[in-house]
């Protein structure tokens, strides 16, 4: 065991201890016993709500799962649905009209619309990455991707053919963009500013390169006759810049693997770094060490002659955990671990407040916020237990109320049936709701598990609820004011790889008045920039303002599979593709820690996965069983065959064990087996208990 120190009542692993009082309290001046008290006295006030709010979970779900019992194979009246789910206190009543409050919000959020990333906090390189990513290149995201439809660049150094073809693509966008009087851009020879349709749309210069914006989003022209790019431009353009990721969740869930202190260590740290601007992280790559820092802030000189400096990093959220799990990070005065995401909200809010204190080499907030991503809430009373949570740590921390700002995941469904009601419980310090597919997906799939066997995974996209669900999303937060004052977002572009499909694709999202959407690398937040060109979306979210909700009934439709009769061959196909994927992230998550990465699907396209996919697969193959749909036989058949393909996907990774024929010792493939055959008695489907327990068993036997 991790030697503890105590602190107020509190057992804590002695290096946490040490990390907080040293790195986080002492340079904010704080008295650290009387920090360590405080954050006794609001564990004991709060963490007893936190396990009451759990139970009435598990109280709704056994409700649930016994009207369904009393009516299976009963078609579901839609009107006494309702009633039934009123009368248990899953549905309540709608607030009346207000607006959200939040002030002090940054325009990244607030007043422009733009690309969001997603980046696991324990690892460095891919947290600067995303950090930096506030601006990127379209000329390399168009060479190196398959977004531009162009043939594939020729192996072995610059392709000039490939080259040509991207230069084409960039005056294209810049045409859209920026169009020019009497010409175009190709036209342009590089020798004067750009007469430009819209002339307040020309931001400054610098040396080598031309600012602009449109939609309040900047592009840079450089301009660089001695670059081999540039050299062969009759304009002397070497490459566009965009800026592109505005913000950046840091993530402290869904995609990494923290299970003990050691892991929440790690995170802490990390944060802290990224905030205070200290971070770098040293690597090997093309034969050659590299270390990445964050990127300064960006210089020119307005058209006036003043000095015109923008932020050069994504402004960071951070999300922390939902209210579900525990860590033995700190034990509380029963021995019993703490809720870790009280824990999260004490120790992130205290690393933020170093960046409202000026205590960094860079700023993050300009506005003196601290933002705070809130997953897997489910209803208003749990939304209202974050508030308080929130204002708990404000008076620690002696900040000001509503300092600590929330962005509410819809990601459950009592939360989007109640989505204004969860609003108004944070209506004064919220400033972002987001639609999460995958696991409001799982969530739909274990509310209703009793109520049949469901559809198959691949057609939830096109059912019922999930139309409702993403349009009543964006109207609701228009309706209570978030336009120009909190983002509206959407979900993950999941194939990293596919980037034309992409930009086919994904550009549905601002039109449907997002004013962000997830991707899943720098690269696909420059190319998701040009769809904020292409669109306006606060236009958009005029338009659509007072328009009529698809109804809660709609929202409410269980995707059942009523009257269907699958071939053999289809559900094999359904297990085989819930298995491969499943056992493909368990076995990184279990075995390497890997919370979250690019894993081959079974058809061997690189998908980016996390837990959330994962309590989809799981639930599903439960579903399946739990209504005969298919026998475990079947299920332990295709874990077995898909296991050996995993393998040998993973045949490359000198890190890997593999789990064909080690089926007693494989600790991830018993994992995944838990997952499946125990998924009907998960709380809410959810996969962290689970994947904690063999996670630690993993790292004890390493």
């Amino acid at each position: 065991m991790n030697e503890r120190v105590k602190r107020a009542g509190l057992q804590v692993d002695a290096r946490l201890a040490q990390f907080i009082d040293e790195d986080v309290l002492t340079p904010l001046g704080k008295d650290t016993d009387a920090f360590w008290r405080g954050f006794g006295g609001l564990v004991d006030r709060l963490a007893p709500r936190n396990r009451e709010l759990l139970a009435k979970r598990d109280a709704l779900q056994a409700q649930i799962d016994s009207w369904h019992e009393t009516r299976r194979g009963k078609p579901i009246d839609p009107d006494e649905y309702q009633s039934f789910l009123r009368e248990i206190g899953y549905l309540v009543s709608e607030p009346e009209p207000f607006t959200i409050g939040t002030q002090n919000v940054d325009t990244e959020i607030a007043g422009v619309a733009g690309p969001q990333l997603v980046v696991p906090v324990l690892n460095a390189r891919f947290l600067l990455n995303a950090a930096n990513a506030r601006w990127g290149s379209l000329y390399d995201a168009w060479y190196g991707t398959d977004a531009l439809d162009a043939p594939p660049a020729k192996p072995g150094g610059y392709d000039p053919v490939r080259g040509e073809a991207v230069i084409q693509a960039g005056r294209a966008f810049l045409d859209l963009a920026l169009p020019l009087e009497g010409m175009r851009w190709k036209d342009w020879d590089g020798e004067c500013v750009p007469p430009l349709c819209h002339p307040e749309r020309y931001c400054g210069r610098r040396d080598g390169g031309l600012l602009f914006s449109q939609h309040g989003l900047h592009i840079e022209i450089l301009l660089d006759r001695s670059h081999p790019v540039g050299a062969t431009d009759p304009a002397g353009i070497a490459d566009i810049v965009l800026e592109a990721a505005l913000t950046t969740i840091v993530d402290l869930e869904d995609s990494i693997a923290a299970v003990d202190a050691e892991d929440k260590l790690a995170a802490y740290r990390n944060w802290l770094g990224v905030i205070r601007g200290d971070l770098t992280d040293t690597f090997e790559k093309g034969g050659r060490q590299m270390t990445r820092a964050l990127a300064p802030d960006r210089e020119w000189t307005s058209p006036e002659g003043e000095k015109l400096i923008l932020h050069g990093r994504s402004l960071l959220f951070v999300r922390n955990v939902g209210h579900l799990m525990t860590n033995p990070a700190i034990l509380l005065p029963d021995g019993s671990e703490i809720p870790e995401g009280i824990m999260d909200a004490v120790l992130t809010s205290a690393i933020g407040a170093h960046d409202l204190a000026g205590l960094g080499k860079v700023r993050n907030s300009r506005c003196g916020s601290i933002y705070i991503v809130k997953p897997k809430m489910h209803g208003p009373e749990e939304c209202a237990f974050t508030n308080d949570l929130f204002d708990a740590v404000e008076d620690l921390l002696d900040l000001p109320r509503h300092t600590v700002k929330v962005g509410v995941m819809d990601e459950e469904r009592r939360t989007s049936a109640n989505l204004s009601a969860c609003i108004a419980a944070v209506k004064d310090r919220v400033v972002f709701i987001n639609t999460g597919f995958l696991d409001r997906t799982g969530d739909e799939i274990h509310t209703s598990m009793r109520a049949g066997a469901m559809i198959r995974k691949g057609a939830m996209k096109q059912s019922r609820w999930i139309d409702a669900y993403e349009k009543r999303n964006v109207l609701i937060g228009l309706n209570h004011g978030f336009s120009g004052h909190a983002q509206i977002g959407k979900g993950m572009w999941a194939a990293p790889d596919r980037m034309h499909a992409m930009m086919l694709e994904k550009i549905a999202h601002p039109r449907a008045g997002a004013n962000t959407a997830w991707v899943p690398s720098p690269t696909a937040a420059t190319l998701h920039a040009m769809h904020y060109h292409h669109v306006r979306v606060f236009d958009v979210q005029r338009e659509l303002s007072g328009g009529e909700f698809p109804s809660l009934a709609d929202l409410l439709t269980i995707p059942l599979a009523q009257g269907v009769n699958w071939s053999a061959a289809e559900v094999q196909e359904e297990l085989d593709n819930n298995a491969q994927g499943l056992l493909g992230y368990v076995v990184r998550w279990v075995e390497q820690g890997v919370g979250c990465s690019k894993v081959p699907d079974i058809h061997d396209v690189g998908l980016m996965e996390d837990r959330a996919t994962l309590r989809i697969s799981s639930q599903h193959m439960a579903n399946w069983l739990l209504h005969g749909v298919c026998t475990q036989e079947q299920v332990l058949d295709s874990l077995h065959r898909m296991a050996a393909k995993v393998d040998a996907q993973n045949a490359g990774d000198p890190a890997y064990k593999p789990m064909a024929g080690n089926w007693d010792k494989s600790l991830a493939f018993q994992a995944a087996c838990d997952l499946v055959f125990k998924g009907v008695e998960q709380p809410n489907g959810y996969t962290e208990p689970l994947l904690h327990a063999w996670r630690r068993k993993a790292k004890a036997a390493a």
